[in-house]
This record gives structure tokens, sequence and C-alpha cells, in this order.
């Protein structure tokens, strides 16, 4: 290479991207950068991305699994009480079922809490979309605040709700 006064210069610029593999003791004197591609993937593998985030997030393997498997029971809760509010087919109860979707996946554990807690706003933010009213929106998320704390689901309940419900 030539620089502003007209001389060449001898330096040597070398990038290596890869494994340490790769890099040779061989002296290279031509001008020109040399870049090594190697086999490894630029990208960070999905396994080591998530043992990279366990870790950073200090959980251990055994409370993952359970989450997970808090959250698919405090799914399925939520599912019933909704299976059993379209069968009940009550007017007054959807508070009422709401409510102890939400106290039924609470129960299961923080898994639980975080499963009710999505749903119960994906369920609200779908409805808000096809236009259900603002303050049955509000309403029904309070009733989903109240079963997730712990509160008995009872406090809901309408007159005459048969107890299968």
């Amino acid at each position: 290479m030539q620089d502003q006064k007209g001389d060449f210069s001898t330096s040597q610029v070398t990038v290596y991207i890869g494994s340490p593999s790769h890099i040779s003791s061989a002296s290279n004197t031509s001008c020109s950068p040399e870049v090594s591609a190697g086999t490894d993937s630029p990208r960070m593998k999905p396994s080591i991305a998530i043992i990279l985030c366990l870790l950073v997030l200090g959980v251990d393997s055994q409370r993952w699994l359970e989450f997970i498997k808090e959250a698919g029971q405090g799914t399925r809760d939520m599912w019933r009480a909704y299976t059993d509010m379209r069968e009940a087919n009550w007017i007054g109860a959807d508070k009422y079922f709401h409510a102890r979707g939400n106290y039924d996946a609470a129960r299961r554990g923080p898994g639980g809490v975080w499963a009710a807690e999505v749903l119960s706003d994906l369920r609200e933010n779908i409805q808000s979309l096809i236009g259900r009213g603002h303050e049955d929106s509000m309403a029904d998320q309070e009733a989903n605040r109240w079963g997730r704390s712990g509160k008995d689901p009872n406090y809901y309940r309408p007159k005459g709700l048969p107890d299968k419900y």
C-alpha cells in the first residue's frame, strides 16, 4: 500500500473470524487484509442462548420445569372455567367464571399466575378489538385480579347458579 508521501507501507492487517484452530503461524507479507471464516456460524446456537439465559436469570432447571408445568395446569384451569361458563349459559355469571378460572390457576403457583394473567389479558384485548364495551372489560379484569389474588371467587357468584359450577 502506498501512503500519501508515495512510500510503500509494510504494515499488515490480519483479522481472524472463527475458532483459534484456524490461525496459522505462517507470515503473510501481502498488503490485503485476511479473513478466515471458519466453520462456526456467527449466530449463537439456540441451546447456548437458553443456557445463557438460565444462568443470567439464576433459574435452576428444576424450578423452570415446575414453572412450565404450573403454567400448563393453570391454562387447563382457565379453559375449564371458560367451558363451564359456556355450558352454564347463566346471565350475570361471567364475572364469577373469570374470578374462578384465575383463582384455580393462581393456586398452581407462579406458573399458574402467569398463565392466568396472560390468558385473561389476551381475552380482554381480543374482545376490545371486536367492539365490546370498555366498562365491561374493566369489570372482567377486576374479577380476574380478584381471583388471582386468592380471594374467594364466590363473591361474584350469581344467585341460582347450579352447585355444579
